[in-house]
């Protein structure tokens, strides 16, 4: 490959990462206020307005890009468990790109081709999903942890006579973080026509966690069953503590199996890349003969096997 045509691999790659993960221009932003402006004060019917409302604005390069990839739904629905103004199109050109930059990059270390061609799918494709995991994992945990205190000061408004709207909306002003985001999406959709019930269950399909579907259930049984909300709610939040703390001491006491469970699956990468550092001829053939890579690629394959299989045995559902 002549330098040239390098170079230009690495700034379309850089250039594709960079618009992946950039905001929207000043210029789009001010068509896009403009244009908000005049469907606001633009007279329009409430089915008209609320259908506007409910239903997410996808631009053709969304929409695009969801007719080339698998299941853009679930994909979208990630992304906004992430919390993230991330779109679909961004994510995807992040992906691309960090694959083409992959390939350029093992291309241009004499790599053959069909193992540059794996890993730069690998790294396209898995980076950036498990970037996504954990930033959804981090966004649920911090829901989880204030959640509590979100359903005490629903018992706290409801004893002073509030109705359980009126508490919803204040949850979601005087809570932090995506407690309070979540709550004040559940108000907004609630203004532009739908049922508490059917609110609360789109954000529960959106958060898929234990937590808020308690919530959710608890709810629906005291409005058939009728009783105090006050009581249940408050008997929920010491629920949720509890199983808190149950998995705070789950954690605490499989920590050394965990330990040791990710020192097993880090050692052989480590100790490959050590000799690989020392001695770079000895670890060549990985790379070159067939048959080790062969060879190599299925200890890949049952080491993975063993991982999983650990990973199965160290995890604890509460």
């Amino acid at each position: 490959m002549s330098p040239l045509v390098i170079f230009l691999l690495l700034a379309a790659t850089g250039g594709l990462i960079a618009y992946g993960f950039s905001g929207p221009t000043p210029a789009k932003a001010a068509q896009r206020r403009l244009k908000g402006v005049r469907t606001r004060y633009a007279p329009e019917t409430g089915e008209v307005q609320m259908r506007r409302i409910a239903t997410p604005q996808n631009s053709s390069l969304d929409s695009w890009f969801g007719r080339m990839i698998p299941r853009p739904a679930l994909l979208r629905q990630r992304l906004e468990m992430t919390g993230r103004s991330w779109t679909l199109a961004q994510y995807s050109i992040a992906s691309g790109g960090l694959t083409l930059f992959t390939w350029v990059s093992l291309g241009f270390q004499g790599f053959p081709l069909f193992l540059t061609f794996l890993l730069g799918l690998a790294v396209g494709v898995g980076l950036p999903h498990l970037v996504v995991s954990k930033l959804i994992a981090r966004r649920v945990a911090a829901f989880t942890a204030r959640f509590p205190d979100a359903i005490d000061l629903l018992v706290r408004g409801l004893r002073s006579g509030l109705p359980i709207g009126e508490t919803l909306g204040v949850v979601g002003h005087e809570v932090p973080g995506p407690v309070g985001v979540e709550f004040r999406g559940v108000t907004d959709r609630m203004r532009i026509g739908r049922t508490m019930d059917q609110a609360l269950q789109e954000t529960a399909d959106r958060l898929l966690t234990a937590e808020f579907q308690f919530f959710v259930i608890s709810l629906a049984i005291q409005r058939e069953t009728g009783g105090n909300l006050a009581e249940t709610l408050s008997n929920l939040a010491e629920v949720l503590r509890k199983r808190s703390q149950m998995k705070l001491k789950v954690k605490a006491m499989s920590s050394e199996s965990k330990a040791s469970a990710w020192i097993i699956g880090v050692l052989p990468f480590l100790v490959f890349g050590l000799i690989s550092f020392i001695n770079p001829g000895y670890m060549h053939g990985f790379f070159h003969d067939e048959r080790l890579m062969i060879v190599g690629l299925g200890g890949l394959g049952w080491m993975g096997v063993g991982v999983f299989i650990m990973s199965r045995m160290i995890n604890f559902e509460i």
